[in-house]
């Protein structure tokens, strides 16, 4: 069966579906702006490249992407056929004329993330002012994704709260269904070694506090994280932190100073610099050695689309202290799986970094239910089996 899966900047969401799939012996092909990793057996097909905005207005931009899709995507039908399925992201406007060039083929939207001016990511910083601008910058980004899900044949949301943020009206065509988490990869390991750039070299035995996020930004916490480390670090001598994440900026906005968070946040803290160690952004498996040595490991996020790398170190086994928002609430139950905190309130971060430490050996039934929580719920094999029996069906009615 051929599948096009469609994405601005692949393999995204779909790398381990992709690999399943071609595993399988299906034909895949990625239709993309451009393909971070080269994936063995996996055709990429380029799109011409938009700039974003403010060279476009939202709508605009939106509009140019899904016209560039779908001119490519009609290029492929012409030489071989239309695809039995195609699969692709919603957000940025891609399967926005999906349809008008395949108008027999199932289509799957993955919908990661609906806008909302209250209640969600924007205006979450009681500091915000959301501004009329803004309010109609955020209707002209959904309304991409309303014309798209009018198209569809069915559509996937990662998680219960994403799915939530779409319009209730949409909710029939959407089923939850995560990509999945290799938890055979990720999963407890005791003996596990981290090593530092310097050469000194950390275990479970080390009081370790480990942060990770694409970026180290205000919508995963980072601030609050360093300054509940800043004052941890005061109360406990041995306590080390570890900290893996770039400079850049993912989400939000940058600083007006130019300052990169990082340096803004050790300016502000004066935490001591051979306490905090800034790894950048590392390969996987160092990644999991990170969870597997951590005593506490720190996930803090607006209310907005939940992290892999959270359910990545409660796979692992980590203790995770993670925000009292709504992401959070759909994978930690407080002191069941894990511990919830207030995003802003580093001092009792801070405090439930030390519980954690002083309470490491006593831990582990913790530990044990955070990695059930993955294996039960989030487990690579059976997310991709539900993917692609969703795919399956589609294409058997379709016929």
């Amino acid at each position: 069966m051929k599948i096009v899966l469609v994405h601005r900047h692949g393999p995204g969401q779909f790398v381990h579906l992709a690999c399943h799939l071609a595993n399988a012996g299906w034909q895949v092909s990625f239709l993309c702006e451009a393909m971070n990793v080269r994936l063995p057996g996996i055709r990429t097909i380029k799109q011409p490249v938009t700039q974003p905005p403010p060279t476009l207005p939202f709508s605009q931009y939106h509009q140019e992407v899904g016209l560039r899709a779908a001119k490519t995507l009609d290029t492929l039908v012409r030489e071989e056929g239309p695809p039995d399925i195609v699969y692709g992201h919603i957000g940025w406007g891609s399967m926005m004329f999906a349809r008008d060039v395949l108008p027999a083929t199932p289509l799957v939207g993955y919908c990661e993330h609906y806008y909302h001016a209250s209640g969600r990511d924007v205006g979450f910083d009681p500091d915000d002012q959301i501004s009329l601008a803004k309010r109609t910058q955020l209707r002209l980004r959904n309304a991409t994704q309303l014309a798209t899900l009018d198209q569809l044949d069915a559509a996937l949301s990662p998680t219960r709260w994403q799915k939530s943020g779409f319009p209730s009206a949409y909710h029939s065509r959407i089923g939850v269904c995560h990509d999945g988490i290799d938890t055979h990869r990720c999963r407890p390991n005791p003996q596990a070694s981290f090593k530092l750039p310097d050469g000194q070299v950390l275990s479970a035995d080390d009081h370790v506090i480990t942060y990770v996020a694409r970026d180290l930004e205000p919508y995963r916490g980072f601030p609050t994280f360093m300054r509940a480390a800043a004052r941890y670090a005061h109360q406990n001598p041995d306590a080390i932190f570890l900290i893996a994440g770039g400079d850049g900026i993912s989400y939000g906005q940058p600083r007006s100073d130019g300052k990169s968070w990082r340096d803004a946040m050790m300016d502000e803290t004066n935490i001591d610099p051979s306490r905090i160690h800034f790894v950048g952004q590392i390969p996987h498996d160092q990644l999991i050695r990170m969870y597997q040595i951590s005593s506490a490991h720190i996930y803090l996020t607006y209310p907005f689309v939940l992290s892999w790398s959270v359910l990545e170190a409660m796979a692992c086994g980590a203790v995770v202290i993670a925000s009292d928002t709504g992401p959070c609430h759909d994978i930690i139950r407080d002191r069941q799986n894990g511990l919830l905190t207030d995003f802003w309130d580093s001092d009792t971060l801070a405090s439930k970094m030390e519980f954690c430490v002083k309470n490491r050996k006593d831990l582990g039934p913790l530990r044990d239910r955070a990695r059930m929580t993955i294996t039960s719920h989030f487990d690579l094999r059976s997310c991709l089996e539900k993917q692609t029996g969703l795919l399956e069906r589609l294409i058997a009615g379709s016929r």
